[in-house]
C-alpha cells in the first residue's frame, strides 16, 4: 500500500497525550504501545491506529461508523480524513470523555452514541466504512449488514488475547471478500452480538 503522506504527518504531529488522563500512562503516551485507561480500557499503540486508517483508505465523502470510541484518539483519525463520523461507546463515562475532549480539540464532525457497539447505529446506516476497536470472536451480522456496498470493515477478530485483524470487503454487489493483516491483541467487545467465552 502506497503511503498516505498526509496521515503520516497527521499520525506524527498528533500529541496521543491529550487523549491521556492518568499520569502514569500520560508519561508513557510517547511510547509506541497500548496503555491503560480509565474503566480497564486500553488506549491503542499509535502506530496500530496509523496503520488501521490506512487501510480504511478513507475519503472526505466517506461517512464511518466506529465501534468503541474509548479516549478518542482513533476518532480524531477518522474525524481527520472522513466527512462524517459516528462513534459508539458503551462505558457512558469513557464517552463523555471523549466527546468533551474532541469537541475542546476542535473536531466537529463527530456524532457520539452512548450503547451497545455490537449492534452499531442502524439509525444512520449504511457506512462507507466501518471500524471497531474492540476484539469479537466472530463479526457480527449486524455490521455487516450495516455497511454499503463497496465499503470497507476492518475488526479484529479471535480469542481472549489474541486476535487477527481482518479487512473485509463489501462488492457493488454486496459479496464479501476477506484480508488478514494480522496478529493483534485488543479488549473483548461487549454486548449482544459481542464475544463469548
Amino acid at each position: 500500500m502506497k503511503k498516505n503522506e498526509e496521515l503520516y504527518k497527521f499520525y506524527i504531529d498528533l500529541d496521543r497525550s491529550l487523549f491521556i488522563d492518568n499520569a502514569y500512562s500520560k508519561s508513557c503516551a510517547h511510547c509506541d504501545s497500548a496503555l491503560p485507561i480509565e474503566c480497564e480500557q486500553t488506549i491503542s499503540q499509535p502506530s496500530l491506529v496509523y496503520r488501521m486508517t490506512e487501510y480504511l483508505d478513507l475519503k472526505k465523502t466517506h461517512r464511518v461508523l466506529e465501534i468503541g470510541t474509548g479516549s478518542g484518539y482513533q476518532a480524531a483519525f477518522l474525524s481527520a480524513f472522513a466527512g462524517e463520523v459516528y462513534t459508539v461507546e458503551r462505558i457512558a463515562e469513557l464517552a463523555e470523555s471523549a466527546k468533551q475532549r474532541l469537541q475542546k480539540l476542535g473536531y466537529s464532525n463527530i456524532h457520539y452514541k452512548i450503547g451497545d457497539g455490537s449492534e452499531g447505529w442502524a439509525e444512520n446506516s449504511p457506512y462507507d466504512r466501518i471500524i471497531v476497536t474492540a476484539a469479537a470472536g466472530s463479526i457480527p451480522e449486524t455490521l455487516l449488514n450495516q455497511l454499503a456496498k463497496g465499503g470497507k470493515l476492518i475488526i479484529p477478530v479471535g480469542i481472549k488475547g489474541r486476535q487477527e485483524l481482518l479487512l473485509i470487503s463489501k462488492d457493488e454487489f454486496g459479496n464479501l471478500s476477506e484480508e488478514n493483516l494480522g496478529a493483534v491483541i485488543f479488549v473483548e467487545l461487549k454486548g449482544h452480538y459481542g464475544w463469548k467465552g
